[in-house]
C-alpha cells in the first residue's frame, strides 16, 4: 500500500519516474500466472462438489452486480444507456490487483482463506461482460461476434489465470521447481506493480470533469454495496474470515484489464475514459488504501455473529 501511496505522490508532483511500459506488462503477467498456479495446486488438493455448488453460486453473483450498477449509473447518473451498460460490466467483473493486494493484506496479517479462489477469479471475469452487452444491445447481444468471444474468453488475463491453474492442477509436487520465482518473488512484484499503479491512478483522476462528482461518489458506493453482499454471501457459504474477505474483495473490485478490451470491441462507442476513470482512478485506490481493512472487519464481524 504504500508503494501505492508513493506512486500517487510521484504522478501528483508530476515527477517523471523512468518506469518501462514493457516492466509494467510483465509484472501483470507475472501476477496472474502466479495466481493462477497458485490456486491451481490448491484446486487439485480441495476439488469437490462443494467447489462446484460455490463456483455455480459466485457465478450468479457476478450476474447480479452489473445489474445493480446499471440502474444507478442509469436513472441516478443520468448517463446513456451505452456508458451505463459498459461501467457496469467493469463493476461486475474482477481486480486481479486488488485481490492480489487482499491476499497479501491476509498472508501479512495471518489471517487463513480458503487457497482454490483463484478459481472465482476466473469465474467472475465473464459474466458481467455479457451482461453489460446484454443491457446495452439487447438479448440478441450474446457472443454473436468471433472477435468479441476471442476478446471475452480468450483475453490474456483469462488464458494465463486458467493456465496457471491447469498447470498447478497437473503439475502437483514438481511446482516446489519453480515456487522460488513465482511465489517468493510475488510480493516484490506487488510492490513494483502498485507502484505504476499510483502513477497510472492520476493520470485517470484527470478525466473526471463533468462527470465527476457522480463518479466519485458511485466509485466509492459501488463497492461498499457489492463487498458487503460478497460478504454475506461468503458468510452463506459458510467460507472462513479470510475467505468472506476475499468474496468481499472480488465483489467490490472493478475489471481495468479484461473488461475494458472486450468493451472496445463490443461497444465500441462507449466513453472508456468514463470507464476507467471510475475503476481505476476512483474504486481502485479505494479499495487498497481503505476497503479491503473494511471488508476485514466486516468478514469478522459476520462470522463471529
Amino acid at each position: 500500500m504504500l508503494f501505492f501511496l508513493l506512486g500517487l505522490a510521484a504522478g501528483a508532483l508530476k515527477v517523471r519516474l523512468p518506469f518501462p511500459g514493457g516492466l509494467y506488462q510483465s509484472l501483470t503477467l507475472f501476477l496472474l500466472l502466479a495466481i493462477g498456479l497458485k490456486g491451481g495446486a490448491a484446486l487439485a488438493e480441495h476439488a469437490s462438489l462443494q467447489i462446484v455448488r460455490e463456483s455455480l453460486l459466485v457465478v450468479g453473483f457476478g450476474v447480479v452486480l452489473p445489474l445493480l450498477a446499471f440502474p444507478l449509473l442509469r436513472y441516478v447518473g443520468g448517463l446513456s444507456r451505452v456508458n451505463a451498460s459498459a461501467i457496469a460490466a467493469h463493476y461486475g467483473s474482477v481486480s486481479v490487483a486488488t485481490y492480489a493486494v487482499a491476499v497479501a493484506v491476509l498472508d501479512a496479517a495471518g489471517v487463513a482463506y480458503e487457497p482454490y479462489f483463484p478459481l472465482f477469479v476466473v469465474l467472475l471475469e465473464i459474466p458481467a461482460i455479457i451482461v453489460g452487452l446484454v443491457m446495452a444491445k439487447g438479448l440478441s447481444a450474446g457472443l454473436a461476434s468471433r472477435q468479441l468471444a476471442h476478446e471475452t474468453l480468450l483475453s490474456p488475463g483469462i488464458v494465463l489465470m486458467v493456465g496457471g491453474l491447469l498447470i498447478g492442477a497437473f503439475a502437483g509436487d514438481s511446482l516446489t521447481k519453480i515456487s522460488p520465482f513465482f511465489m517468493d518473488l510475488f510480493q516484490g512484484a506487488l510492490a513494483l506493480f502498485l507502484l505504476k499503479m499510483g502513477l497510472i491512478t492520476t493520470e485517470q483522476l484527470g478525466a473526471l470533469k463533468q462527470d465527476g462528482p457522480f463518479l466519485t461518489a458511485f466509485g466509492v458506493f459501488m463497492p461498499l454495496l457489492a463487498g458487503g453482499l460478497g460478504a454475506l454471501l461468503g458468510q452463506g457459504l459458510g467460507l472462513s474470515v479470510g475467505g468472506i474477505t476475499l468474496l468481499a474483495v472480488l465483489g467490490a473490485s472493478a475489471s481495468y484489464i479484461a473488461v475494458p478490451a472486450a468493451m472496445r470491441v463490443a461497444l465500441p462507442q462507449a466513453n472508456a475514459t468514463l470507464s476507467m476513470a471510475a475503476s481505476l482512478g476512483i474504486t481502485f485506490p479505494f479499495n487498497v488504501l481503505a476497503g479491503i481493512p473494511l471488508y476485514l472487519l466486516l468478514a469478522q464481524w459476520l462470522h463471529g455473529s
